[in-house]
């Protein structure tokens, strides 16, 4: 009879099974979510940091233009593949794509749109300061309620819509270009397949998950395939008749077709994670996993944080026992430790702690601890 223990090994055992390339590590993946904070650096390098050998912080940007992979949104904001890129686009069920772009964006700036889309496929290759000089389109309100150009706010609205990518960065800014939108597939059943692998997708990142994660999951496949947001009932169906499951503690398990789930226990090992690592990134499943809950407190008044601005969870063998704070101070890593139950004492745990620190010092390329 399947058990939460036996549960917990097969998520970390199938999140971590053992380093690789980067090109490798993110075709199996096929999705990093990416976070601009860094602290100590960004959440799809911390990530990465965890699947890749002798990976250092930016790899994953100075390597981009060489690994097959796009800057989109999937369930969140990140880094796709090209397959999976495919499966999501185009963003319309017309064959006029660019029509339907026109229609996502109020009146006043669809004639400026079309005209920073000309812009951009005569120049090739725009930094958005270059577009902003241009135009000098003014001002907007983003979604934070700050003030952002306009013209990088239609930028994005292009670059959403699949009329645009993201070529490159330049200090982290990112660089348009043109791209050619296929062709929107017209026949139901030929949605329903592309649903059900955006769906497997989801599975092979984030599994094994209960059935109210499932479902929470899905739905945000209305960021990544927002025409078929009516769909995806159906595909939640599907998933559910399709995927191996099982019942534990009164909720359903799934997981991906073909996997087993491993009685063999996971090895000594101190892992630091970002938290918007697959292992974590659910907080109900990390409930029911580990039996406390994690918070992401970045975005909490000071006073009001429990666990620290960026409290990265701690990983022993198999179990979440912990978080850590770290910062960069003279060159140097430092870490605040801290335990959701009684405080870890075996030797073991502390000599695995003192690696996985030494190892993010390298991966910052810090002196040593």
């Amino acid at each position: 009879m399947l058990t939460i223990e036996a549960l917990r090994r097969f998520a970390v055992s199938r999140n971590f099974p053992g380093p690789t390339s980067l090109r490798i590590a993110l075709q199996r993946m096929g999705f990093v979510q990416a976070d601009p904070i860094r602290a100590p650096a960004r959440a799809q390098d911390l990530i990465l940091r965890q699947r890749v050998n002798n990976y250092h912080a930016g790899d994953l940007e100075r390597s981009y233009t060489k690994l097959d992979i796009e800057e989109d949104f999937f369930i969140n904001y990140g880094y796709v593949t090209t397959t999976l890129h495919r499966l999501m686009h185009p963003r319309s069920n017309s064959s006029e794509l660019i029509d339907d772009v026109w229609k996502a964006l109020p009146l006043a700036q669809r004639r400026r749109a079309k005209r920073i889309l000309d812009f951009v496929n005569e120049r090739g290759t725009v930094h958005p300061r270059e577009v902003d000089e241009y135009f000098s389109h003014g001002k907007i309100t983003n979604y934070w309620g700050g003030s952002s150009n306009a013209t990088t706010h239609l930028l994005d609205a292009l670059h959403y819509h699949g009329m645009l990518r993201i070529v490159r960065r330049d200090k982290g800014i990112r660089l348009y270009g043109a791209r050619n939108p296929a062709a929107a597939p017209a026949d139901p059943n030929e949605r329903d397949l592309r649903l059900d692998a955006l769906a497997d997708v989801i599975l092979s990142i984030y599994a094994p998950l209960p059935s109210a994660t499932v479902w929470f999951y899905l739905r945000r496949l209305r960021y990544a395939v927002p025409h078929w947001e009516k769909a995806l009932k159906g595909t939640l169906d599907r998933a559910k008749q399709r995927l191996p499951h099982e019942q534990v503690d009164k909720q359903d398990w799934y997981w991906p077709v073909g996997e087993k789930i491993p009685r063999r226990s996971v090895s000594d090992t101190v892992r630091l994670l970002a938290p918007f690592d697959p292992l974590v990134h659910d907080r109900a499943r990390f409930e029911l996993l580990w039996g406390w809950s994690y918070r992401f407190e970045a975005y909490t008044p000071a006073a009001k944080r429990k666990l620290g601005y960026y409290a990265m969870p701690m990983l022993w063998r198999d179990e979440v026992v912990g978080w850590a704070n770290l910062s960069v101070k003279e060159g140097r890593l430092h870490s605040e430790i801290g335990f959701a139950g009684i405080p870890v004492r075996e030797k073991t745990f502390k000599r695995e702690l003192d690696r996985e620190l030494n190892s993010i010092s390298e991966f910052l390329r810090l002196q040593s601890r």
